[in-house]
């Protein structure tokens, strides 16, 4: 057989063998075991590594592999979330498979989805916002409405079969479709539905599903001013009708193409000045601040730090760490009074 590289659609058919590659196996445990290397589990791979890499790279190669049970276990983060997670050699797996996928994916999204994403992230997703809101108000001159929605059950509604499809449109390696199809298929909340919180590899399905609301939001409606962080998405106009109008266009389009539906009691549509609460800041014309429920776990989380830091659990450089940690979140808002209070209280401390 002519082992010559095979391009359909512009991307190389070799995807398969790029994934279980040594190279590319050795290569998620390094991303993978960042901060965990103290876990148990962690430990005890690492203890025969080599072994193990070489073992699933051979049940990969020979098409045995079959991925674990999940363990599952609840995190209050702010709200309550029920998390699956896989075993350590599952894990590393879902790290290399993502390391190839990424970029292949990553070239087709929008500009303006944040979640998940290389250069992305929250604080530059609210600086987006910000932006279009000026621009529709023609810096602040006239009125401006944002639209905030997010998905009911996201990550339990979406569907294998849809996803699988959508996969398979930029994937043409069978033995590839395989193995991403046994990830997608390792779980589910009900028939050929939903996908585990607790995988690296379901951020990028994520935004693979999703990238189809993206779509049809700027290529179908011409939306100009849209930004999505995962689930949540918020759309900005000067034309308040214009808005509601929309919705149900979005609804039809969610249900008859992804079977996904809008959270009914979180379908919002505020005018600029009144402010914009999204991904942990509130947004005002002139100014920034922080969620009042960000700030508030903000500060019992310090708490609890000086807690273990009493407790020896932690080091003063640890818990300095965490300080300028919030301090990073907290330059991109309004916070000198908050950043004054934490120095007063807490800054002797993390010295």
């Amino acid at each position: 057989m002519d082992n010559r590289q095979i391009e359909v659609g512009g991307i190389k058919c070799h995807t398969f063998d790029e994934i279980i590659s040594l190279e590319n196996l050795f290569c998620a445990w390094d991303e993978f075991k960042r901060g965990k290397i103290k876990k148990i589990d962690v430990l005890d791979f690492n203890l025969f590594l080599e072994n193990n890499i070489f073992c699933l790279h051979k049940e990969l190669k020979l098409k045995t592999y079959r991925h674990s049970d999940y363990t599952s276990f609840y995190i209050k983060d702010p709200k309550l979330r029920h998390i699956h997670k896989a075993c350590v050699k599952d894990r590393v797996l879902h790290h290399a498979v993502f390391k190839i996928l990424y970029p292949i994916f990553d070239n087709s999204f929008i500009f303006d989805s944040y979640s998940s994403r290389i250069n992305k992230g929250t604080h530059r997703a609210v600086v987006r916002l910000n932006r279009f809101a000026k621009k529709a108000s023609k810096n602040n001159a006239r009125n401006c409405y944002f639209l905030k929605c997010d998905i009911l059950k996201f990550f339990d509604s979406i569907d294998h079969k849809i996803l699988i499809s959508l996969i398979k449109k930029k994937i043409k390696d069978k033995d590839a479709v395989w193995l991403i199809e046994g990830i997608i298929k390792s779980y589910s909340t009900s028939l050929l539905k939903g996908i585990p919180l607790g995988n690296i590899t379901s951020q990028l399905f994520a935004n693979i599903y999703l990238n189809e609301l993206d779509r049809f939001i700027k290529d179908n409606l011409r939306i100009r001013y849209y930004v999505r962080y995962c689930d949540d998405f918020l759309i900005v106009s000067n034309n308040f009708r214009y808005l509601t109008g929309i919705i149900p266009k979005i609804k039809t389009f969610l249900k008859g193409n992804l079977k996904l539906s809008l959270h009914p009691g979180k379908i919002v549509i505020k005018r600029y000045h009144q402010g914009v609460d999204f991904l942990g800041y509130v947004s005002f014309p002139h100014h920034i601040i922080l969620r009042t429920k960000t700030k508030k776990r903000m500060l019992k989380r310090i708490e609890k730090r000086i807690k273990d830091l009493k407790n020896n659990k932690i080091s003063k450089q640890s818990f300095g760490q965490t300080i300028q940690s919030y301090f990073g979140i907290l330059k991109h808002c309004k916070s000198y009074k908050l950043k004054k209070e934490i120095i007063e209280e807490y800054g002797s401390i993390s010295i």
